[in-house]
């Protein structure tokens, strides 16, 4: 015996297209709900920085002791903090050249920061390079007055080509940049590398290698 269901009424019909019509609304919803969330995710992961301050000021210690730790540093006690913590007397006295690299700040990188410099007094060459595969070099001579922007990651130098003492200021964007010397690294690394593979990247004689490594 075959069974046929009965047919529905006005009212049947009615409820049955507005259920089904609220169903396909809700799953539209819910999908639209992942996909704004996913976004959310996404958007979260990539615009990660510094936290914002917990405090007026935080002026970095070495040691703990009356202190406060704040976004991952010791901080003076706000209440103990005073003038002189904000203060430098100095920027026009010359700095000590007498090191291996002279009046150069050699190739190095900041790996959280983008480095803004402006020089006060002097002539400097300062440049940066992109990444691979273009290695394209920005270069330009600063005087006074002149700012030129790093950006973050970035390989740059800044080198004193006057016949002058040079003054030049330097704001990083994070409070710890964290910094790379190009030479440093590859050459002066504990435990060193191998010069065989540094000849082989640097395509230096091995003898070359071991002599730059003794500087470091």
């Amino acid at each position: 015996m075959q069974n046929f269901s009965s047919p529905l009424t006005s009212t049947q019909r009615i409820v049955k297209i507005v259920r089904d019509k609220t169903l396909a609304i809700m799953k539209k919803g819910v999908s639209f709900l992942v996909t704004v969330a996913l976004m959310a995710l996404a958007s979260s992961l990539a615009s990660a920085s510094d936290p914002s301050p917990l405090q007026d000021t935080c002026v970095a210690i070495a040691e703990p002791e009356n202190a406060v730790f704040v976004n991952g540093k010791f901080c003076k006690n706000p209440n103990l903090t005073k003038a002189e913590d904000f203060f430098y007397s100095g920027l026009d006295k010359p700095g000590n050249v007498s090191n291996p690299v002279g009046s150069a700040n050699p190739p190095h990188t900041h790996p959280r920061a983008t480095e803004i410099l402006t020089v006060l007094e002097g002539t400097l060459l300062v440049g940066f390079v992109t990444s691979n595969p273009d290695n394209r070099l920005f270069t330009k001579v600063l005087n006074k007055g002149d700012v030129l922007v790093f950006p973050i990651g970035l390989i740059h130098f800044q080198f004193n080509i006057g016949h002058t003492n040079a003054v030049a200021i330097a704001g990083l964007s994070r409070q710890n940049p964290g910094v790379i010397t190009i030479a440093n690294a590859a050459f002066g690394s504990d435990p060193a590398i191998d010069p065989d593979f540094l000849a082989r990247a640097f395509q230096l004689d091995k003898n070359v290698v071991k002599n730059l490594q003794s500087r470091f």
